[in-house]
């Protein structure tokens, strides 16, 4: 082993909903003694097995990093030769460390040819569905450079796997064909990269996709990536979290609170956004609804006339909530969700069923899954002008809530996602065979 110590480097995507789950990962692999560093600075981190470093991105601080597509360009143009310096900087040292692995995030996979370039071992995280992987190595021929379909309807890439709609790509973003486009090409490099890395890292479990996961040779399932059994956890959000919101749901009765929550990228018309708040009410349930200042398409956050002055007994609505948390908790029944696999995997793991509103990209196929697969969830539907009214929320919301067999779906696969954790299942085995290869290297 020569006395040098592994040490493994993240880069994540600067974004919400993608920086949780590969700091979970960092830190699963620093409690195996295997030194980690991150790319991302983290509130209130208070945990010294991690290291952080600030790699410039080449946007000036002053422009915020909202706008997606100019930060996607920035990255790829400005940061391989910043991490190229890393690398020798961290194998140069006289400490000991050596550069072992390099885990990139899937929507930067195009930092994987720099460190194939400096001869580091290679891991690709893919952060939602096995599933979606699988969809997304259809055959070049199905869509042109753009990802738009050449023809619509349904296809099947494996007997295995249930028929997609090419209208619900993973890639899909409905109206905003900018954005899709991006998406298609950070879809595209993750193919490539396949080919090139040496482990694919997934936040998954086997046994909830089985068939997925034997479509895709050498994937490595090692979720659900959870805080919420984990002593001294820690929260690994770029938005600070109102954990007020905890306090309330423990005055609430057993699975009666209806939490509404749509990710860190959904947006919303003022009239949709109205429909949700009244349906809401019109439902007669508690509920905790996250609304983060972001949700309304370009306007300030306004409720109905008279919204705020009739629910405060009803209803609690926060901006960013601590999501596992709030989804463990005994006082909730239910999730109004967009389906992003984060949201998805951690209402799993807690047995809460959903009901299903998906925004753009995976979140379709997810949904798919969740109602026609899991059979955990019903899905909203949209009216003809593209809106879902509040009647459509509440009568949903009554059926969901007065289904036991999708409760008791739920809970299997709260006990599946449990049981692939502990010693000798398969998530946990697969971590495993991971820090195995990864102290083999040295």
């Amino acid at each position: 082993m020569g006395g040098r110590q592994a040490h493994v480097l993240a880069i994540a995507n600067p974004a919400q909903g993608h920086v949780g789950p590969l700091m979970k990962l960092s830190l699963l692999i620093a409690d195996q003694g295997i030194k980690s560093l991150g790319n991302c600075v983290i509130r209130k981190w208070q945990n010294t097995r991690l290291d952080f470093v600030s790699i410039p991105d080449g946007v000036d601080p002053q422009d915020g990093r909202e706008e997606r597509i100019q930060l996607s360009e920035s990255m790829q143009r400005v940061m391989p030769s910043h991490l190229e310096n890393l690398i020798m900087k961290i194998n140069s040292s006289e400490d000991d460390r050596m550069a072992t692995c390099f885990i990139a995030h899937a929507t930067i996979a195009w930092a994987i040819d720099t460190a194939k370039k400096m001869g580091v071992k290679m891991a690709m995280f893919w952060p939602s569905a096995v599933a979606a992987f699988a969809f997304s190595l259809i055959d070049a021929k199905i869509t042109d450079h753009n990802g738009v379909p050449l023809k619509s309807g349904m296809i099947k890439i494996s007997p295995k796997l249930p028929a997609m709609s090419t209208d619900e790509f993973i890639w899909s973003v409905p109206g905003d064909p900018i954005r899709r486009k991006i998406l298609f090409g950070y879809i595209s490099c993750a193919k490539k990269t396949l080919k090139i890395c040496n482990w694919l890292l997934c936040s998954s479990f086997y046994e909830l996709e089985p068939l997925a996961c034997d479509s895709i040779p050498n994937v490595l399932p090692i979720g659900p990536l959870l805080w919420i059994n984990r002593p001294g956890k820690a929260a690994a959000s770029l938005w600070p979290e109102d954990s007020t919101c905890l306090k309330w749901l423990d005055k609430q009765p057993s699975q009666s609170v209806i939490y509404v929550a749509f990710g860190s990228i959904a947006i919303f018309s003022r009239c949709q956004f109205e429909e949700v708040a009244l349906g809401l009410e019109l439902a007669g349930r508690p509920f905790l609804w996250v609304v983060r200042p972001s949700l309304l398409d370009g306007s300030v956050i306004k409720y109905p006339d008279g919204f705020l002055e009739r629910v405060p007994n009803q209803g609690m609505i926060i901006e960013w909530a601590p999501q596992e948390q709030v989804l463990a908790h005994r006082a909730v029944a239910c999730f109004l969700s967009h389906c992003g696999w984060n949201s998805t995997i951690e209402g799993l793991s807690s047995a809460v069923p959903f009901l299903c509103w998906p925004y753009f990209a995976d979140q379709f196929l997810i949904r798919s899954y969740i109602c026609d697969f899991w059979k955990v969830g019903l899905a909203l539907k949209q009216e003809a002008n593209g809106n879902i009214s509040r009647h459509d929320i509440k009568r949903n919301l009554d059926q969901l809530l007065s289904d036991s067999g999708i409760r008791e779906n739920g809970l299997q696969i709260k006990e599946m996602a449990g049981k692939s954790l502990i010693e000798r299942e398969s998530s946990r085995k697969n971590f495993e065979i991971f820090i195995y290869q990864l102290k083999c290297i040295i």
